[in-house]
């Protein structure tokens, strides 16, 4: 049963992604919004957990279950809409993402590889993430992704493929021991490096985020302070005309305190509390499953006013 589900996750993938090539843009929001619909009850476990973190998050604002659900939904419906534009991006020629993906702030960018010691960019599973590695491929930076592979090898190679075929290179997470030479490797070649850094599940640094000590993973913050990379801050988030924007940040420098484990601690925190201004910004285009299963959050401070309506402040920027 395990090979039977990953085959044909894999099968529905392929006919999925062939199938985009000939959607439409006019049939795009219908589509992802009806494939949204059907995963948002299949996947009801997921949406169950959405709604879970969501309430102890912000019970203060959505009071009602009405609320809750109805914001879930949203923030279902955002990265449905997401994941359809990358398969859809994956048959555009370079030109046409650069114009489907706007970019600001590259100035940062271009700054930070003069370097010469690669740019480690910092992001979440927040509104179209997938495509920051297409867009900046499409521009002809040099982009590496670290990400966690399913454990179903063919699966795995599938999914490396389509990087491949966007201009992504792609490092496995695992074993850590591999990645961390694949990371070093691609920074001493002056690489771009994503690092999603929103999964607070098994690290060993405890942060402050979204009211709740959580434990974040110390590798953003290592990398950072032992190899001498910039770290930028990079957000694909949908703005009110329905475009996305990828946002980079200036550089954010590492704390440097007395001795490394402080300076990790320190640099961690630092790295988390521009997560969480971000998120605070866009809501509805955060996943809100970032947290461990058995703990709740407890109620946080108040997001910012008229963060919650179902455009979410979209026209701001990240600004670190």
């Amino acid at each position: 049963m395990y090979v039977l589900r990953y085959r044909m996750g894999e099968y529905a993938l392929r006919g999925f992604i062939a199938a985009t090539r000939w959607l439409p843009n006019r049939l795009l929001i219908p589509v992802s919004t009806l494939w949204a619909w059907m995963t948002h009850r299949l996947l009801w476990k997921y949406r169950t957990r959405m709604e879970e973190n969501v309430s102890a998050a912000l019970g203060d604002q959505l009071i009602t279950q009405r609320e809750r659900k109805a914001f879930v939904w949203r923030a279902w419906k955002n990265f449905a809409r997401g994941v359809l534009e990358t398969t859809v991006v994956m048959h555009s020629p370079r030109e046409k993402i650069i114009q489907t993906v706007h970019l600001q702030g590259e100035e940062h960018l271009q700054h930070a590889l003069r370097y010469g010691k690669g740019v480690l960019a910092l992001s979440a599973h927040l509104g179209t993430f997938t495509l920051i590695g297409a867009r900046l491929a499409a521009s002809g930076y040099h982009f590496s992704v670290v990400v966690k592979h399913p454990g179903d090898e063919q699966f795995a190679r599938l999914i490396t493929k389509y990087r491949t075929q966007l201009g992504m290179h792609t490092i496995s997470a695992k074993p850590r021991r591999d990645a961390v030479r694949g990371i070093l490797k691609a920074l001493r070649e002056n690489r771009i490096v994503l690092v999603i850094a929103d999964e607070f599940k098994s690290g060993d640094v405890m942060v402050d985020f979204l009211g709740q000590q959580l434990p974040a993973p110390r590798g953003p913050a290592t990398l950072a302070l032992r190899t001498s990379a910039v770290t930028l801050p990079m957000f694909a988030t949908r703005q009110p005309d329905g475009s996305v924007m990828l946002a980079i940040g200036p550089a954010i420098e590492p704390i440097q305190k007395n001795d490394l484990e402080a300076s990790i601690a320190a640099t961690t925190a630092l790295y988390t509390r521009h997560l969480e201004d971000v998120i605070r910004r866009y809501p509805d285009q955060w996943n809100w499953l970032g947290f461990p299963r058995k703990e709740r959050i407890p109620r946080a401070k108040r997001l910012n006013s008229g963060a919650l309506t179902s455009h979410t402040n979209a026209g701001q920027q990240p600004s670190p």
